[in-house]
């Protein structure tokens, strides 16, 4: 499982839907996650990941360093399922996909991130799964960090 982990002072994403264009998720100052994959991921990887997400301590304190977690900040995070995390460019310069799980078995995943995350006490906002998506942030710092489990 893979992580890309904004820190945002804001994030929304737009999905495709039946022709239309809806907003599925926004938030203020929190962290944007865009969260891959793979086949060899479990619930256990799920667990771990919500809970690295959770702690990671890139929010900045009352001195402006970062040393406090999103728990202990805004507890806003916007999740969006992101298979092209595993794109693989080692044998050309056009990316195969031979690493990210397949939809049916990234879903179930995804979905228990964000469980987990909630029961953790974040207020979590996602994209659509299986739809084109517009996201767009501002980055705060910029701050983004890099996670696998």
């Amino acid at each position: 499982m893979r992580a890309l982990v904004q820190r945002v002072l804001n994030a929304s994403v737009d999905a495709e839907v039946d022709g239309a264009t809806i907003r599925t998720g926004a938030i203020d100052k929190g962290l944007l996650v865009l969260l891959g994959i793979t086949h060899t991921d479990t619930d256990i990887t799920a667990k771990k990941m919500a809970d690295k997400i959770w702690n990671l301590r890139i929010m900045e304190d009352e001195n402006g360093v970062m040393n406090i977690s999103i728990a202990d900040s805004t507890k806003s995070i916007l999740l969006v399922s992101q298979f092209t995390l595993y794109g693989d460019t080692n044998s050309g310069r056009r990316p195969t996909w031979t690493t990210a799980a397949k939809p049916e078995y990234a879903e179930p995943l995804v979905n228990q991130v964000v469980t987990e995350l909630q029961e953790l006490g974040a207020h979590v906002e996602i994209g659509q799964f299986r739809t084109y998506m517009q996201v767009a942030s501002v980055n705060d710092g910029p701050t983004t960090v890099s996670i696998e489990i």
